[in-house]
């Protein structure tokens, strides 16, 4: 199934609250409905992005539209760390797994505890790395070299093929990912649970509901991104609106996207291999 009436894009963040006022590396979401683009979203903390979902999907379930909702970071691990930590190879599990331990508020986590606890239970130094605190952590390494040979793949299938994408070990540091899936996670979790039955988590779930999560990288339609620079004076904003716009374009089109190769509990980057026919319905008249 292909026919959604809203698409929501999200660009997300693993760090603390970011203040009133919009700026970068904090929480934007753009939308495309049935009646076109809406003004991007700010988001200063998880929170609040968390209850702007709830909200929306309560009320475009209670308008009988079909949501597609988009988030930029990784939807699962690479291979064998879902077994390693639920014993099971099931990225949902992994999912629940942290939203039962992850503590939360707007200026305060246990993210690099969590880390430094996983890395703890596994042989050797890491996955993880990169704390981003002043005070050392017990068994997380600030710096990647210091890991003695990691159990796991470095990077997931589809980051090997994603020019640039960067690993979900790395914690902290310019372009770091790891943080945002810490922290995603858990609330995607939560969202899954309130809304069960109607949620489906692609690629692990079959689309056969009426909202649809899935991972996005903005990075694919770079080109496209920069040439609507225009729009907004934040680039995680531009680039939440014009992904919206390049999936809300392509309609019946998006079909090929969804098919994927079956990487078990790793997940996908949708648009990956398809960042011609994503560039070319993404611009902004």
């Amino acid at each position: 199934m292909t026919g959604w009436d809203t698409i929501l894009m999200v660009d997300w963040s693993g760090g603390n609250d970011r203040g009133p006022r919009p700026k970068a590396d904090a929480i934007w979401i753009g939308a495309e409905t049935p009646d076109g683009p809406e003004n991007p979203v700010y988001c200063r903390n998880r929170q609040l992005a968390e209850a702007w979902l709830t909200d929306r999907f309560e009320a475009e379930r209670a308008a009988g539209r079909r949501v597609l909702a988009g988030f930029d970071f990784p939807f699962g691990y690479p291979a064998g760390f879902s077994e390693a930590i639920t014993g099971t190879e099931d990225a949902l599990a992994l999912w629940d797994w942290l939203e039962a331990r992850i503590e939360d508020a707007p200026n305060a986590n246990n993210r690099f505890e969590i880390a430094g606890q996983i890395n703890s239970s596994l042989p050797g130094v890491g996955p993880f790395w990169g704390n981003g605190l002043k005070r050392d952590v017990d068994h997380l390494p600030r710096k990647g070299r210091v890991r003695t040979p990691n159990p796991f793949p470095e990077r997931r299938v589809c980051e090997q093929r994603a020019k640039g994408a960067f690993t979900c070990w790395q914690l902290s540091g310019a372009g770091a990912v790891g943080s945002q899936v810490l922290m995603g996670l858990p609330v995607l979790a939560r969202l899954r649970r309130r809304f069960a039955g109607q949620v489906a988590i692609w690629p692990f779930e079959p689309l056969d509901r009426p909202i649809a999560m899935v991972e996005i990288w903005p990075s694919l339609i770079a080109p496209a991104v920069a040439a609507a620079s225009p729009l907004h004076p934040v680039k995680d904003a531009v680039q939440v609106m014009v992904m919206a716009r390049a999936l809300a374009r392509l309609g019946p089109a998006l079909a090929p996207l969804l098919e994927v190769p079956d990487t078990g509990a790793e997940g996908w980057i949708l648009g990956l291999g398809h960042e011609a026919a994503l560039t070319q319905v993404a611009t902004w008249p």
